[in-house]
């Protein structure tokens, strides 16, 4: 069965739609039914035995981040530039530095805005994946848009950067109730963008198996919820560096102690400033000192889960 967009609840004729509290039990069981976690992928053990997976990844929205809402403004097109000028060079040389691969998330736009970029990821092994057109806000687009915009996505990131991506990671996390199907009609891996686990799961579309794998993110993961700063929206940074390490550091020793999966979402703009960027190595070098930890990329982890689920 096809997800489509659910409509408001019916109300009676020449009165208003339903609020919530008066939806009947079929509407809001549809709505939560449409994309759901199902059976849990999670290993018995990683690659070579190891009892912790590490999936490290950055979403590299450049100028997309202002021109998604039709924004002109240089200064903010400036600031992505920088993590295509500074941020992913050194994030790049830091991941050499420690062996370590890992997934970047492009639209396709900022692909196209910087193809070397993508050039030089997937030639030092690291995972190209779906992003969006321009960072575009998908759960608001009709079926027929948000489909080309991602089929035109994937066309693009495999001419720039010779790589077909196998995943996406929808722009801001958004969801539309058409994603799941047309991440199915395009044949798809994986899915990085939904929170109902911290190991991988498979989902459901309106409640039947669809295959794709479910490599779930969360906001504590993330460093743009700690570090963005937009000064017309009285957005400011409130959590010292320190501090930050200190969540992720918790996130990772409590996945290693499960022996589950520590994933993490960066961003080249946040995460490359000189007083940053030591927080991604202070989690390799944890990671490390730990026996038996396994860095994947997004790709390897999903595809791995969904063949070696207990």
């Amino acid at each position: 069965m096809s997800a489509r967009p659910v409509a408001p609840a019916p109300a009676p004729a020449g009165k208003p739609a339903l609020e919530p509290w008066q939806w009947p039990e079929e509407h809001w069981r549809k709505l939560v039914n449409q994309v759901r976690a199902g059976r849990s992928l999670r290993p018995k053990a990683w690659p070579g035995g190891a009892r912790c997976a590490v999936a490290l990844s950055f979403d590299s929205d450049h100028e997309t981040n202002e021109l998604r809402d039709g924004g002109k403004s240089i200064g903010r097109m400036s600031w992505g530039e920088y993590g295509a000028r500074v941020g992913v060079p050194r994030i790049l040389d830091l991941l050499k530095k420690h062996d370590v691969k890992a997934s970047f998330y492009v639209p396709a736009v900022a692909a196209l805005l910087h193809p070397d970029e993508q050039r030089r990821v997937v030639a030092e092994g690291h995972e190209i994946g779906i992003h969006g057109w321009i960072h575009e806000l998908n759960s608001v687009l009709p079926y027929e848009a948000e489909r080309d915009l991602m089929m035109r996505a994937a066309e693009v990131l495999e001419t720039v950067s010779g790589q077909r991506p196998v995943g996406l990671r929808t722009p801001s996390w958004d969801f539309s109730p058409s994603t799941l199907r047309i991440e199915k009609e395009m044949g798809l891996l994986y899915d990085s963008s939904l929170m109902a686990d911290e190991d991988c799961y498979e989902l459901l579309l309106d409640g039947a198996p669809t295959g794709i794998v479910e490599l779930p993110v969360e906001w504590v993961r993330d460093d743009a919820v700690y570090f963005i700063m937009h000064r017309f929206q009285s957005l400011r940074p409130y959590t010292p560096p320190t501090d930050v390490l200190d969540i992720f550091r918790r996130e990772f020793e409590a996945a290693y102690a499960d022996g589950g999966l520590f994933q993490l979402t960066m961003h080249p703009h946040v995460i490359g400033y000189r007083s940053r960027i030591w927080i991604l190595e202070e989690v390799i070098r944890l990671a490390r000192s730990r026996p038996g930890v396994w860095f994947g990329t997004h790709a390897e982890v999903a595809a791995w889960a969904l063949k070696n689920a207990a």
